[in-house]
Parts: C-alpha cells; sequence; structure tokens
C-alpha cells in the first residue's frame, strides 16, 4: 500500500493509539489489538509507524533558531524533584522585560515536540520555561514508551511541586516582567489547571486537553483561564461538565472551546491525531491570551 494517509485510518485505530499513550494498555496488547486493522494492505507495521510521533519532520522552530536565545537551565524545585533541568527561551536582543510562560510536556517528558513549543511561545514575545520532570531520573531518555513508563515512576503531586517552582524560577527572572502565565497539554493541561489552583498570582492559565481539579479546590482559583477541549476527547471531556459548573458557581473568569470532530492530542503536530486548523486557531488564541494577560 502506498503511503498511509488520515483518511484511511478508523477513529478505533487513534482511540486504541490514546490508550496506549496513556498507559492503559501495554505494548504487546496495543500490536495485538491493532492487528485486527492491518487489512486491506495495512500491516501492523506501517499502521505503528504512522501513529508513531515524527519529532525531526514536525519541528517548527529549530533549536539553533537565530531569533531566540535558548538554553538549558537549572532551577530548584525544594518540595518536589530538587534540581530540575528545563529549556529557556526567548526573543533574541530583547530590550525590555517580557511576560513569562511555563510550558508542561505530556506525560513523556520533556520531548523534541514540547521543546519546540516552548521555542514557538518565545518566538511570539515571551519568555518561556519548559521543565523535564524526569529530571530526577536522568531526564527525557530519547523516546516516549521509556518517557512514559519513567514518568509513571514519579508522584503526581511532587511533579506539580517541580512546575510551581518553574514558575517562581520565571516570574523572578531578570529578563521576566514578573507576569507569567502556564500552557500544558493532557497531563500538562492537569498541571495547568491544578498551577490555578495552587498559584494566586498566577496570571494566566491555558490548559490543553487536561484532566479537571476537584470542585471543592475551584473557589482557590484566581488566574483566568482558557481552556481547549476535542469533542472526540470522550475521557477528558467526562470532567468537563462539573468544572464547568463549579467555575460558574464561583464566579470565575474562564473561556473554554470545544473543537468538533478533534482528538486527544490534536494540538500536537507529529502525530496523526493532529488537526491543523483546529490547532492553528488553538495556538493562535492561547497567545492573544497571553499577550492581553501577560504585558
Amino acid at each position: 500500500m502506498d503511503e498511509i494517509k488520515r483518511e484511511d485510518i478508523k477513529q478505533e485505530v487513534l482511540d486504541l493509539y490514546d490508550d496506549y499513550a496513556h498507559n492503559r494498555v501495554n505494548r504487546r496488547e496495543f500490536m495485538q489489538k491493532l492487528s485486527l486493522y492491518a487489512v486491506g494492505g495495512l500491516t501492523v507495521a506501517s499502521l505503528m509507524s504512522f501513529l508513531m510521533p515524527d519529532y525531526k519532520g514536525a519541528i517548527q522552530v529549530k533549536a539553533d533558531d537565530p531569533r531566540l536565545k535558548s538554553e538549558y537551565i537549572h532551577y530548584p524545585s525544594p518540595k518536589g524533584g530538587g534540581t530540575m533541568k528545563a529549556l529557556l527561551s526567548m526573543p533574541a536582543g530583547a530590550t525590555k522585560k517580557l511576560g513569562g510562560i511555563v510550558v508542561v510536556h505530556e506525560n513523556r517528558g520533556l520531548n523534541p515536540h514540547i521543546e519546540d513549543v516552548a521555542r514557538r511561545a518565545a518566538l511570539a514575545g515571551f519568555v518561556s520555561i519548559a521543565p523535564d520532570a524526569l529530571t530526577p531520573l536522568g531526564g527525557y531518555p530519547g523516546n516516549d514508551d521509556d518517557g512514559r513508563e519513567m514518568q509513571s515512576k514519579r508522584n503526581r503531586d511532587e511533579m506539580l511541586e517541580d512546575f510551581i517552582a518553574a514558575h517562581d524560577y520565571l516570574k523572578n527572572h531578570e529578563s521576566c516582567n514578573g507576569k507569567v502565565g502556564v500552557v500544558g497539554f493532557c497531563f500538562g493541561g492537569w498541571i495547568s489547571n491544578m498551577m490555578a489552583v495552587r498559584i494566586p498570582e498566577l496570571a494566566a492559565a491555558v490548559p490543553f486537553y487536561g484532566g479537571q481539579p476537584a470542585s471543592e479546590d475551584v473557589p482557590q482559583i484566581k488566574a483566568p483561564l482558557l481552556l481547549h477541549y476535542a469533542e472526540l476527547d470522550t475521557r477528558v471531556n467526562e470532567g468537563w461538565p462539573a468544572y464547568e459548573a463549579a467555575l460558574k458557581a464561583n464566579k470565575k473568569d474562564y473561556t473554554a472551546y470545544m473543537y468538533a470532530n478533534a482528538n486527544h492530542g490534536f494540538h500536537n503536530d507529529t502525530t496523526p491525531r493532529y488537526d491543523k486548523a483546529a490547532a492553528e486557531l488553538a495556538w493562535k488564541r492561547t497567545i492573544d491570551f497571553f499577550n492581553e494577560k501577560l504585558s
């Protein structure tokens, strides 16, 4: 068969990949179930190749982009992992202090895609910090399978402390104007919601398809929220009605978008779940929101 196209793939295959990417099925089970869809010229190997992330081919802003100053730094996280590694990026030659953005990865560590997203945020005129929650275990291992396994070994609340510490580091950085927001994806979406709960001075939070905080935590939220959800992401969306009811009941400042026919992970342009139109619109809304709240 010629190169696989998105329209060749049934939604059930993407749902199966979502189960695999979130550790609900192991690799062996994933391949066994995937074999059911290896018909009409499709093979398990070709389906696997199609579904796995393409980090090299999808980078939008290269690591050595001359428009940016990017470097790896270490910052203290005494309540979390101790000393954390992160990618710090900002526009080259910036002459004024900039709003700050904490960029939070998915459930597999700081992979090349999230580093790319952090550089995109910097290119939009912010100073961004993208921590690697896998730092205490040696850092992102170079592939997502091992990264997911490593991240599952860390305590979720301790990782939250690591990103709260990143906020504090960035807020006090010499290049930051003191206003810091957060954007996160999947696991990072939950972190973004929880940072809004935990950090009274957080200037803005943008969770992409993230798990929601408990309703009793919502009164603590001070930051304005911009929430992105995918219509086909039934797992995460189950928690949205209760969250929205709590946000309304507590008169919180929020805007939520549901992207039609989009899958969980639609912003990640390295996998076939990527929805170009939805991703570009969501990112424009995100940058516009940060421009408003962090200036």
